[in-house]
């Protein structure tokens, strides 16, 4: 998604930060600098549609996907530069999308060996591209992943519920088969995407996470649900926890990160328990 005018301190989901801009493991950019690049929304899809052929975000965007799908030069350096594991520690990658990208991780969890891999944009194949350069190659004992708003929103094309799943399936196995320990989070709310309007992501999103909440469940996986803690009955965020109604704000993330961290908590278990 594109960043809004709000002055927030994530970036939105498909206004990717240029390649390289991102260096540091759970660097943000500046609020204001999100905000001074902010399109003008459209009104409806046609709009979009129209606006998506000569905007030059959407140019280069659509251009990048041609040339560097998972867009894996974006952590190609911090990766690189990332030493391994010390012995003991339960290093932790966070896959996903702008919702990721914008989590303050090392505020959120101070002191904890918690890895930043969120590409503001990214949709699941796209991740699914790149989960050994940024997940499986950095030797975690968990990851979390949080993928599928921009699925819906079509930012990668149209894909369908299914489409969506068998990439969380993959991303699961691949996790598994190289001893890490998945930890699948449910999409967060959302009633409209400003970028892309019209799509009526409420209910897709919830049954999305059923689905999740069901295979992670059938698999023995930890499932993580921000979900029912942060929407209200419109399948939206309640008050006060969202300024775009799609990226959670800072009381928001209050109710997600002891949520994030239980669920750590009981992969890094299974890990132990196991002995991979």
């Amino acid at each position: 998604m594109r960043p809004s005018r709000i002055v927030w301190t994530g970036l939105a989901l498909a206004g990717m930060i240029a390649p390289g801009a991102l260096v540091a493991q759970n660097a943000a950019p500046s609020p204001n600098a999100v905000a001074a690049r902010a399109p003008r929304r459209p009104a409806n899809a046609a709009e979009a549609a129209a606006a998506r052929k000569t905007d030059p975000y959407w140019i280069k965007h659509d251009k990048q996907l041609m040339v560097d799908f998972g867009d894996l030069k974006h952590f190609a350096q911090a990766d690189a530069a990332l030493p391994a594991p010390a012995a003991g520690e339960n290093r932790v990658v966070f896959l996903g999308d702008s919702i990721t990208e914008g989590w303050n991780l090392k505020t959120a969890f101070p002191g904890k060996p918690y890895v930043n891999r969120g590409i503001s944009g990214e949709t699941s194949p796209q991740m699914l591209v790149r989960f050994r350069q940024d997940v499986i190659d950095l030797h975690p004992k968990v990851v979390v992943i949080l993928a599928g708003t921009n699925d819906i929103a079509g930012n990668t094309g149209p894909m369908t519920a299914e489409q969506t799943e068998n990439n969380l399936r993959s991303m699961a196995d691949l996790a598994t088969a190289n001893g890490i320990r998945p930890v699948l989070c449910s999409v967060t709310p959302a009633v409209d995407f400003w970028w892309a309007p019209g799509k009526d992501p409420s209910p897709q999103i919830a049954a999305l996470n059923q689905w999740i909440q069901s295979y992670a469940a059938r698999k023995g996986y930890v499932y993580v649900d921000f979900y029912s803690a942060l929407k209200d009955a419109q399948g939206g965020y309640k008050p006060g926890l969202s300024r775009d109604g799609v990226h959670p704000g800072p009381d928001a993330h209050a109710i997600m990160n002891p949520l994030v961290e239980t669920g750590i908590q009981k992969a890094l278990q299974r890990h132990r328990r196991h002995g991979r």
